[in-house]
């Protein structure tokens, strides 16, 4: 079975080595010790935090808005807009991923997107959503 430092589990979290810290200290998060006396998460255990984690977020994410099929969610934060008489391109940063959205300039306009505006973008299949924050 594999085992994770803090650092790699931070990394795959996305989150920094003292969160996992106090997450394995709050006893939400399983730590061991390894023959070194190094604390590790077992990899189980890890997938299974990181899954009730991800569950957390997306029910977080929907803001008490009507539910919704779309289950992969980027939250981040619109780094370019260009918009003109119907349609409007929308960039969105998440960690480390670019999202890039075409949407309505009605869409753009009812959300009042801006650079700098923290919004969701959801994807299912080819088609990415993208909802305020």
């Amino acid at each position: 079975m594999p085992s994770y430092s803090i650092g790699q589990a931070a990394r795959l979290l996305r989150v920094s080595p003292e969160t996992v810290r106090r997450w394995a200290d709050g006893g939400r998060l399983p730590m061991a010790r390894d023959g070194s006396g190094n604390r590790v998460i077992d990899g189980v255990g890890l997938a299974r935090f990181a899954r009730e984690r991800a569950a957390e977020d997306e029910r977080g994410t929907a803001g008490g808005g009507p539910p919704t099929s779309v289950r992969n969610a980027f939250t981040g934060i619109v780094t370019a807009l260009t918009v003109d008489d119907v349609v409007a391109q929308v960039e969105i940063q998440a960690g480390p991923h670019r999202v890039v959205s075409f949407v309505t300039r009605e869409a753009v306009e009812e959300l009042d997107l801006a650079v700098g505006v923290t919004v969701t973008a959801r994807v299912k299949s080819t088609s990415v959503h993208v909802d305020r924050s």
